[in-house]
């Protein structure tokens, strides 16, 4: 790929929905050509991703609050460091240390001062509280849990589901019904915090599992898996408020939930609620993502993050269908 051939040199790519294209980002000018030649928009940047990610590691250290996320944002050549409603004032004082102290090491690295510098993290408020998305695509049901189902996958002879792993830890048999009596399969394997993703393996053979996505009044068929980029557009199906759809704003984020920490997450601006959680994310046929968790509601609107699903297949040795 173009950002591979670049490596360190880039600062990730991002889509723009103004131009019609993708932006690739390089810090240096004598790569504008090539990436022009492929049909993106250059854009030169003083930044490098490696320099970003260190950043990333920093915060990762010193800023890891219940309440706060972080990620880069390839369009400001930045680290934007979201802090909700519910951290108190302590806690925002330790976030906002690590993010002048970031500054001021990645103004040194630029050779200025952290007057002078561009900011290199910024800080913003996010209204109301990072929450995983389970209360008490369709639903399923585990201990006194209700969850949605993500994908439908298999490996060989055998279907599995996936969804969330913050569902996943909380029961090993899932069921189609609240009253626990139409069995769907046994869990096999979960992994949260720090990932946020589980499968399921269908036991009940009376159970159909067909490879697409339940749209409430439809389907869409599930061809392929695939990553997201920053400005794509997706829907989110879930059990509690169906489909919504919007845009990916960030990726590789970290979460600092109060029941524990992910990383290398999908932020968007889709909404979500809870019972949404472990729902699919996905562009056309292409899967990306299940529902983890955020902020907001699909009235006033939200943020939604999301496990990258290419993880969560490559985990299992599972594949989409």
């Amino acid at each position: 790929t173009l950002e591979g051939q670049l490596g360190a040199r880039t600062a990730g790519s991002y889509f723009d929905q103004a131009q019609g294209k993708m932006v690739v980002t390089t810090t240096d000018a004598a790569d504008v050509q090539a990436i022009e030649a492929s049909g993106a928009v250059a854009r030169v940047v003083p930044r490098s991703g490696p320099s970003l990610d260190a950043i990333m590691t920093f915060l990762d250290r010193t800023a890891a609050v219940p309440g706060t996320a972080w990620a880069v944002d390839p369009a400001a050549n930045q680290v934007v460091v979201w802090v909700d409603s519910t951290v108190a004032a302590q806690a925002r004082t330790k976030v906002q240390i690590a993010v002048q102290q970031a500054n001021n090491k990645a103004a040194a690295e630029q050779g200025q001062s952290a007057a002078s510098a561009p900011p290199a993290v910024r800080v913003e408020n996010e209204p109301g509280k990072f929450s995983l998305f389970i209360q008490g695509g369709d639903a399923i049901y585990g201990g006194q849990y209700r969850c949605s189902l993500g994908f439908n996958v298999v490996s060989g002879s055998t279907y599995y589901f996936l969804t969330a792993g913050h569902c996943g830890n909380i029961a090993s048999t899932w069921y189609s019904n609240s009253s626990h009596t139409t069995t769907l399969g046994t869990r096999t394997g979960t992994s949260f915090p720090g990932n946020d993703y589980a499968i399921v393996r269908y036991t009940n053979t009376s159970i159909s599992h067909p490879g697409g996505v339940d749209l409430y009044s439809g389907s869409q068929d599930i061809a392929s898996a695939g990553n997201a980029y920053v400005g794509q557009a997706v829907r989110r199906s879930g059990s509690t408020t169906h489909v919504h759809s919007g845009t990916v704003t960030a990726l590789n984020a970290t979460v600092n939930y109060a029941e524990g920490t992910v990383r290398q997450m999908i932020r968007t601006n889709v909404c979500a609620e809870g019972g949404d959680s472990g729902g699919a994310l996905f562009a056309g046929s292409v899967a990306l993502g299940l529902t983890s968790g955020g902020s907001g509601n699909c009235s006033s609107g939200g943020t939604t993050f999301f496990q990258p699903v290419v993880e969560a297949l490559n985990a299992y040795g599972v594949n989409v269908y």
